[in-house]
C-alpha cells in the first residue's frame, strides 16, 4: 500500500491498517453494484445500444476493484483499467454504428467513464460523496426530456442573462481583495461583492421562475415573484396598470400586498445567510411583520380576487450595471452606517436607515448586518 498512501497520503484507511477490512470492501463492492445498476436501468429503459442494465455495474464494479487492487499493484492499475475501458467503448461504438438506430450522442459513452471513475472513487474518498454522484448520474440521464425543454423556453436574452450572473459570481467575485480599504474597517470588495451576488442571485431566482411560469403563473405567485424580482418595480407597474385600467385595480391590490410581504421574506433570508449569529433577534420582527403582510394580502384576496393578469417584468437582475449600482448603494450605506455609528450613536444609524431604506431596504439590511458581524452593532440595535 506504500505507493497508495504516498499518493493519496491519510485519506485512506489502508494507510493506517495496511489494507481495507473485509466488510469494508463489501460494502464498497454493494454501493458500486447498486449505483451501477441504477444508472444501468435507466440506460436500458432509455434504449442504449452501448451499455445497460448488466454493463454498468460491470463497468462500475469494475473500478472499484482496480482501486482496491492497486493497494498491492500500484494506481498505474487503475489508469490501466480506465485505458481499456476506452478501448471496449471504442469497439462498442464501432460495432454500433452499423445499427439502423444508431445515436451519434456520446451521453452513455461520458456515463460509463464517470462511473468508472465513482467505482474508483470508493474506496480512496468519502463513500457519501460516490454515491452523490453516482445518483445525480442517474437523474441527469433521466431529466433528458426536461432539460431539453428547459434549453428550448430559454431566449438569447435569457442566456445573456445567465452568463452575466456567472459573470458576476464566478469570475469577479473570486478576483476582488477581501481585505477593508476604510477607516471603520467595513469598505471590503469581497464582501460588498458577495452581497451583490446575493441579491441579485435571489431576485435572478425570482426573474427565472417567472420566465417559465410567465402569464400562467396566477395572482398569488405572481406576487410573490414580483416580490422576489423586485417589490418596487412590481408596485410601479401595477399601479399604472389600474390608472390605465380600474378592472385591474383589484388584482393591482393583491399582487402589490404580497410582493410587498415578500420584502420581509427576502430581508429574513438574507439575515440568515448574512449574520445567522443574530437571527434569533433580528428573524422574529421579520417573521412578524410577514405575518402581518400575510394577513393583510388574504383579506385582498377575499376583497378583490378575480381574474388573474400578467406579471409584468423588467430587466433582468443580473444585468452589470444594475448589480453596480447596487454595489456603489449598498457601499455608499455601509460606509455612512459606520460612520454615523462612530460619531452619532444608533440616532445617527436610524437617520441613515430611514434614508437609505427610501431607496433600497436591501442595502441598510445587509448594511446593518455587516455590522452585527464587526461588533460595531448589538444585534438589537439592528
Amino acid at each position: 500500500s506504500a505507493p497508495l498512501c504516498s499518493l493519496y497520503g491519510h485519506a485512506l484507511p489502508q494507510c493506517y491498517s495496511g489494507a481495507v477490512e473485509l466488510p469494508q470492501t463489501f460494502l464498497y463492492l454493494g454501493v458500486a453494484l447498486g449505483l451501477g445498476m441504477l444508472v444501468g436501468l435507466q440506460r436500458e429503459r432509455s434504449a442504449s445500444i452501448l451499455a445497460g442494465f448488466r454493463t454498468f455495474p460491470l463497468i462500475t464494479v469494475l473500478g472499484t476493484m482496480a482501486s482496491l487492487a492497486s493497494v498491492a499493484f500500484g494506481p498505474w492499475l487503475v489508469v490501466a483499467g480506465l485505458i481499456a475501458l476506452v478501448g471496449v467503448v471504442i469497439v462498442g461504438d464501432i460495432a454500433a454504428m452499423k445499427q439502423p438506430d444508431y445515436d451519434p450522442g456520446i451521453t452513455t459513452e461520458a456515463a460509463i467513464l464517470m462511473m468508472y471513475c465513482v467505482g474508483a472513487y470508493l474506496p480512496v474518498g468519502h463513500i457519501e460523496v460516490a454515491i452523490t454522484v453516482g445518483a445525480g448520474v442517474a437523474v441527469l440521464l433521466h431529466a433528458k426530456e426536461r432539460l431539453h425543454g428547459l434549453a428550448s423556453k430559454l431566449t438569447d436574452s435569457d442566456l445573456r442573462s445567465i452568463m452575466q450572473f456567472v459573470l458576476l459570481a464566478l469570475v469577479i467575485l473570486p478576483t476582488l481583495p477581501n481585505r477593508a480599504f476604510d477607516e471603520y474597517g467595513v469598505l471590503n470588495p469581497h464582501k460588498i461583492w458577495l452581497m451583490v451576488v446575493l441579491i441579485v442571485g435571489i431576485s435572478f431566482g425570482g426573474y427565472v421562475a417567472y420566465k417559465f411560469f410567465g402569464g400562467g403563473a396566477g395572482t398569488i405567485l405572481g406576487g410573490v415573484l414580483g416580490g422576489l424580482i423586485s417589490s418596487t418595480a412590481t408596485t410601479v407597474s401595477y399601479s399604472r396598470r389600474a390608472a390605465t385600467t380600474p378592472a385591474a385595480s383589484g388584482v393591482a391590490v393583491i399582487i402589490i400586498t404580497i410582493a410587498s410581504g415578500m420584502v420581509f421574506a427576502r430581508l429574513f433570508v438574507e439575515l440568515a445567510m448574512t449574520a445567522p449569529g443574530s437571527i434569533a433577534v433580528t428573524g422574529p420582527p421579520m417573521l412578524i411583520m410577514l405575518a402581518a403582510m400575510a394577513i393583510l394580502s388574504a383579506i385582498a384576496w377575499f376583497v378583490f380576487r378575480g381574474p388573474s393578469d400578467e406579471l409584468p417584468v423588467g430587466e433582468s437582475p443580473s444585468e452589470l450595471k444594475s448589480a453596480i449600482a447596487f454595489g456603489l448603494l449598498y457601499a455608499v450605506v455601509l460606509y455612512a452606517a459606520a460612520a454615523s455609528k462612530r460619531h452619532f450613536g444608533d440616532s445617527g444609524l436610524y437617520a441613515v436607515a430611514a434614508i437609505s431604506g427610501l431607496t433600497d431596504v436591501d442595502a441598510i439590511t445587509l448594511s446593518s448586518a455587516e455590522l452585527v458581524n464587526l461588533g460595531t452593532l448589538d444585534a438589537g440595535t439592528g
